[in-house]
């Protein structure tokens, strides 16, 4: 079976459940890991601006796609012509029936069960000590966070982290004053590529609070990725709890 994959998750995904570049034939240039398979596959533009002619040039049995990564107009324009697949990912359970269809999709239902596991036994043991108050970037111009109904918020509270936007939704924009109730401000390495300078930024600001970059693909790339996070978050929760 031939597959173009549209968001970079999904890639990694068909890559660790077993899949080859014979398979694999198409994904966006954000499509990374695992570096030494994807720079074998096609790139078809990116997330928010495929190319269309490119993936129909490949000729796809199946095109793996998302709700929210990927842009609808473009995405429907493909489904008269192939099979398109569009995932939709917000919660711990949604991550472990992707994985559980993907395994039954390709044939791959032990492997996936097994990252399904996984999973659950990295979320189950990254806890905090006890609650931490927490704001987390994912923009700069303007500042952007996650609302409850995201992906990231699902990891935040999995771990023992209270976002302090839940009770908005999606990715509201905010003001640096906004941030005075966190204890911890994380600011991501991804979308935006928040870097050290930034903590400084903030700290002009908030000059007692913890301000630390966080790894964004831990927090927002379901699929298997979190599986492979164990250290990850063992670190993270090592240095969080002296706060």
């Amino acid at each position: 079976m031939k597959i173009v994959s549209l968001v970079p998750s999904i890639t990694e995904a068909l890559f660790d459940l077993g899949l080859t570049e014979n398979e694999v034939i198409g994904r966006t240039k954000f499509c990374i890991h695992p570096k030494e398979k994807v720079k074998n596959v096609a790139v078809i533009g990116g997330t928010k601006n495929i190319n269309i002619e490119k993936i129909k040039a490949l000729q796809p049995d199946i095109i793996l796609a998302n709700k929210e990564e990927n842009v609808k107009e473009q995405v429907e324009a493909l489904m008269g012509d192939f099979k398109v697949v569009v995932t939709n990912v917000e919660t711990i359970e949604d991550n472990y029936y992707f994985l559980k269809n993907l395994g039954l999709l390709f044939n791959k239902e032990e492997r996936a069960q097994q990252f399904n596991l996984k999973t659950y036994e990295v979320l189950n043991q990254a806890k905090v000590d006890s609650p931490i108050k927490v704001a987390y970037l994912i923009w700069k111009n303007p500042y952007m966070t996650i609302g409850s109904d995201t992906f990231i918020h699902r990891i935040l509270s999995e771990i023992g982290f209270e976002n302090i936007f839940k009770n908005k939704t999606r990715y509201p924009i905010i003001e640096t004053e906004d941030l005075a109730e966190a204890e911890i401000i994380m600011l991501s390495s991804e979308p935006f590529p928040f870097k050290e300078k930034h903590i400084e930024e903030f700290k002009e600001f908030y000059p007692d609070k913890k301000i630390m970059i966080v790894d964004g693909e831990a927090f927002s790339w379901y699929g298997t990725h979190i599986a492979k996070c164990e250290n990850y978050f063992k670190e993270l929760i090592s240095e969080v709890n002296f706060v």
